[in-house]
């Protein structure tokens, strides 16, 4: 099997080349990225000479390039997205060229060749939920512009897949975490802040809960998804670690500097708009499949504030 993926210099998507390329001999990957902020070649450092790997520089809104790598592959699996909200609220449009119009430039491609699309949603689409959890037939309400355009991609996929008969399966992964993140994220951004002696800034007193998801268990998710053969189907990616972000903090403070004044250590002077305050997503569709999150929270973040400490690049 040959795969196109697309935004492999990614935290999410870098980890998923190597644990394929790991685990599936059979399995060639070619690696399209434009090296943007978010892209980091070292991700990649331990697989970068396989045979079974290639390396692409190029944007998935390029048409003719796009279209070249999709003849030549049997599935593409699109990690490509920018992915920051903060960011979407500053400046909404790279999100809308990225995450609306790049997955239209493929659903366009895929109207000729019918290759399945593997394509990587984020749990945000549904928006946030008090209690409970999100199910994959659940209304999509995004709260922001990052995931209104997530949302719009999702739903040009089911479109193109009704009415042009294009083969897909969308993943709505939980929040993700690991080493090699890009520090605009949680951890690695408490870690940065804390390496330059700043204030950590957090909104909403660190009320707003997440769902925390290894990237290594949203690898093994997506290869599960892809071996099982299923097609147009969306799955919910869980992860098995629920906490306030201000807990979260308080665990890397306390493994950084071995204490946890908060007041040293964090700006509460700071609020989202239309933060969300909750995510949870029910995963036993996918689980149903055999698969599960196995990475611990506690012990990850350890290994990560350790990492983060003595290697810090960005």
């Amino acid at each position: 099997m040959k795969l196109l993926v697309t935004g492999g210099l990614g935290f999410i998507g870098s980890n998923f080349i190597i644990q394929t390329l790991k685990n599936h001999p059979d399995i060639s990957i070619i690696n399209i990225d434009d090296e943007l902020h978010g892209s980091n070649h070292n991700n990649l450092e331990e697989i970068k000479n396989s045979k079974n790997y290639s390396f692409v520089k190029g944007n998935i809104t390029n048409q003719n390039l796009m279209e070249k790598l999709i003849s030549n592959c049997d599935t593409i699996v699109n990690f490509a997205a920018e992915s920051f909200v903060d960011r979407s609220i500053s400046n909404a449009k790279p999100f809308l060229d990225s995450n609306i119009y790049g997955i239209f430039t493929i659903l366009e491609i895929l109207k000729k060749y019918k290759k399945k699309l593997v394509h990587i949603s984020t749990d945000e689409v549904y928006g946030d939920i008090v209690d409970g959890a999100h199910k994959e037939t659940d209304l999509l309400k995004p709260s922001n512009p990052y995931s209104a355009t997530k949302a719009s991609a999702d739903m040009l996929i089911t479109a193109w897949g009704r009415t042009f008969n294009v083969p897909y399966i969308i993943v709505r992964p939980s929040n993700n975490y690991g080493e090699g993140q890009y520090a605009e994220k949680l951890i690695p951004k408490a870690c940065k802040y804390l390496k330059l002696g700043r204030k950590i800034p957090l909104h909403e007193n660190g009320e707003p809960r997440r769902t925390w998801l290894h990237a290594l268990d949203t690898a093994t998710a997506v290869i599960k998804i892809i071996e099982s053969g299923v097609v147009n189907e969306i799955y919910n990616i869980g992860g098995n670690y629920e906490d306030k972000n201000i807990n979260v903090i308080k665990k890397i403070i306390k493994l950084y500097n071995g204490d946890d004044d908060l007041a040293s250590y964090v700006d509460f002077d700071h609020s989202r708009p239309g933060q969300d305050v909750r995510y949870s997503i029910d995963d036993s569709k996918l689980r149903s499949l055999g698969w599960k999150p196995v990475a611990d929270f506690d012990k990850e973040l350890e290994e990560i504030v350790g990492f983060n400490r003595n290697n810090f690049i960005w």
